[in-house]
């Protein structure tokens, strides 16, 4: 059952030619139980969408519904305000009040809408156990963990039972190991409340972890959307292959094309590869994952000689760098279970895994 639909939302700040775009005919539905994670690069229109669906931004054209009740109509000028959305928030900074006790942050939203004190200790005291905040009830903001915070703010978004929980960059404000404990709590607590998430985030590995489905934004419209694996294993655009995972691109002259297989020139070499979306033939655009690239210390086919340029450490692996200065400049990175020693490599780049676009 559909939880949220946006459909065809335009956005702008500023009026006549002055007026800056943000969303372009931005149209998505969100499913019960189903979690969209909101991707793209800062200035994409991500967290202004979030806003839009929450009532805090008024959209200029499009429609907005959640469940079958319609919240905005740019055609007969409906826009419900906020506070009558029914939707759960959790933003970025948290927005604890400070003077107020975990147990009165999460009742906040339930004393505004004027429920009965014995209802109100009921949701609180249901809702706090199932974050792990049971026995912080009478404690403070400042007395907790960043990811004790957190969950305060989560639990307050759900203690009414919202259909959509939107969340703003949940993680952003903990730091790297706490993210990625509260990534998989976050996840978890998703899957066991069945839970409707809308949510804004930058980081790639942080909706591929925690979404059913992500939907990348670019310059305010949608570039790609699809399940997390869908997006990274078969991406129909450059900046979508580029925005997801960590890359190398590398210039590259369109030989010869038959179906997906093409034959390419790379830095002199002829190598084969497989064709993402359309060329026409001459210059392209080759890009493989860092992960997907074999280093080999002998000749195999379908790979460059590069010198070593350095290796760092990263705990399971290291990254190694390959660089060959001068007038025909060339950059590869490749993972590698050991150090490397200086002296030159192939770096061979599997025909299915060197993207050509």
């Amino acid at each position: 059952m559909r939880e949220l639909s946006v459909k065809d939302l335009y956005l702008d700040y500023g009026s006549g030619a002055s007026a800056n775009a943000i969303l372009k005919g931005v149209s998505m539905e969100l499913q019960r139980g189903e979690v969209v994670a909101l991707l793209g690069p800062s200035g994409s229109g991500k967290t202004t969408l979030l806003r839009a669906v929450a009532g805090l931004e008024s959209p200029k054209a499009g429609s907005i519904h959640i469940g079958e009740r319609a919240v905005f109509d740019g055609g007969s000028g409906l826009e419900m305000p906020a506070e009558e959305r029914n939707l759960g928030l959790v933003f970025q900074s948290y927005a604890l009040w400070p003077h107020k006790t975990v147990f009165d942050n999460v009742a906040y939203g339930l004393k505004l809408r004027k429920m009965s004190r014995a209802e109100i200790a009921e949701r609180v005291n249901k809702v706090l156990p199932q974050l792990g905040l049971g026995q912080l009830a009478e404690r403070y903001p400042h007395q907790l963990s960043g990811g004790q915070q957190q969950r305060v703010a989560i639990a307050r978004a759900l203690v009414y039972n919202p259909p959509v929980i939107l969340l703003d960059e949940p993680l952003s404000n903990l730091d790297a190991k706490l993210r990625e404990e509260a990534r998989a709590f976050l996840r978890e607590l998703i899957v066991r409340l069945g839970l409707s998430a809308l949510m804004v985030t930058h980081d790639q590995g942080e909706a591929m972890a925690i979404a059913d489905r992500i939907l990348l934004l670019n310059n305010g419209r949608i570039e790609q959307q699809g399940t997390p694996q869908s997006m990274y294993e078969t991406p129909e655009t450059l900046f979508t292959a580029e925005f997801m995972g960590s890359n190398n691109r590398l210039p590259a002259r369109l030989l010869q094309r038959d179906g997906a297989r093409v034959r390419l020139q790379v830095d002199g070499t002829t190598m084969q590869g497989t064709a993402r979306g359309a060329q026409a033939g001459g210059n392209v655009a080759a890009m493989i994952r860092v992960e997907q690239v074999r280093v080999s210390s002998t000749p195999v086919d379908n790979a460059l000689k590069l010198p070593l340029l350095t290796c760092m450490y990263l705990g399971d692996r290291w990254e190694c760098l390959f660089h060959r200065g001068g007038t025909d400049e060339l950059k590869l990175r490749a993972y590698s279970p050991h150090r490397l020693e200086a002296g030159d490599y192939w770096l061979q780049l599997p025909p299915e895994k060197l993207w050509v676009f």
